[in-house]
């Protein structure tokens, strides 16, 4: 089955980059004293990201143009998906900053900087202990002299703590809730925990799918959280959308049709310099192994595959 690489990447930026959501979010989050300043009607998403190669599994970034106080500012959200947060995340935002500042300012060099309020959400269980100034991490901040303190760079940054939100605090669309509760409990420890989010969700999509998209982020909703948890498993997602709506699961199963497929034609495409025959076995084996791992039945593994009861039973030894 062709599951996501970096998942949590992919279901922020899915989400967030369409701009009704995107709108949503901001102005549910942002203080409103921001808000009094800012036209979230004239939003629109910039294509470029500011991470690092090697920092790309930690972290996302989404960057919003908007109209603050009338001229061209930005928003920048930096998403960390890891489960712990890191310690010196001003420093990273200052960087990011830096590099947007650059960039929208190479066309005309005498321009003024234009204002980007950075914005960081995190969702992983550990205790967000970073400093949300960049002058909590300069040694000694504190007790410098304000003529010295005045020579040195420093800005807050707004955090949205995930993790810690009860539904009450989460607020919104339903799309947008879907989303929130999600990213709030994919890291919980307690699976029953987890599964009463993911069975409140699903039941959630009854109401999105009356507002037009909802069959389309169906699919990244299931794609996202059967690559996102390692004990999850496929039928346990087929049964639980199977008491809320049969309609629904008819959908699980198109999805995991589709998921096969992509499978096994990535499997053909690495046989391909091999033989195509070669490659087509490769592939129903590797989408086979998958299939077992998300704890699909023996008898739906030889439909989906067409391999036989013997060499599925291999695998598994």
């Amino acid at each position: 089955m062709s599951l996501i690489h970096k998942p949590h990447d992919k279901f922020f930026k899915e989400t967030l980059s369409d701009l009704q959501t995107a709108q949503d979010f901001l102005q549910n989050y942002l203080p409103r004293e921001f808000l009094e300043f800012m036209d979230l009607e004239t939003i629109a998403l910039q294509k470029d990201s500011f991470i690092e190669k090697e920092l790309e599994e930690t972290f996302s970034d989404l960057l919003f143009q908007t109209k603050i106080n009338h001229k061209e500012g930005y928003l920048y959200l930096l998403f960390e998906h890891k489960s712990y947060p890191s310690p010196k995340i001003a420093l990273q935002l200052l960087k990011y900053m830096l590099n947007i500042w650059e960039q929208k300012t190479t066309d005309q060099p005498a321009a003024k900087l234009p204002v980007i309020i950075p914005l960081v959400v995190y969702h992983g269980k550990a205790r967000w202990n970073s400093p949300v100034k960049l002058s909590g991490l300069i040694e000694d901040y504190d007790q410098l002299p304000l003529a010295v303190a005045s020579c040195l760079p420093n800005f807050s940054y707004l955090l949205y703590n995930i993790s810690r939100y009860s539904n009450a605090d989460i607020k919104g669309s339903v799309k947008l809730q879907i989303f929130l509760k999600l990213l709030r409990d994919i890291f919980e420890q307690d699976y029953t925990v987890f599964l009463k989010t993911l069975e409140e969700s699903i039941m959630a999509f009854n109401q999105l799918e009356n507002q037009g998209n909802g069959l389309e982020y169906f699919e990244t909703f299931i794609r996202y959280i059967m690559s996102a948890r390692n004990d999850l498993e496929f039928q346990t997602v087929y049964e639980l959308a199977k008491e809320i709506s049969l309609e629904r699961s008819e959908v699980v199963m198109t999805i995991a049709e589709k998921l096969i497929t992509e499978g096994m034609e990535k499997g053909m495409a690495k046989g391909i310099e091999k033989g195509i025959e070669k490659g087509m076995e490769k592939g129903k084996l590797e989408v086979a192994e998958n299939l077992l791992r998300l704890g699909m039945g023996i008898d739906m593994i030889i439909k989906a595959t067409g391999l036989s009861e013997e060499e599925i039973r291999k695998i598994m030894n």
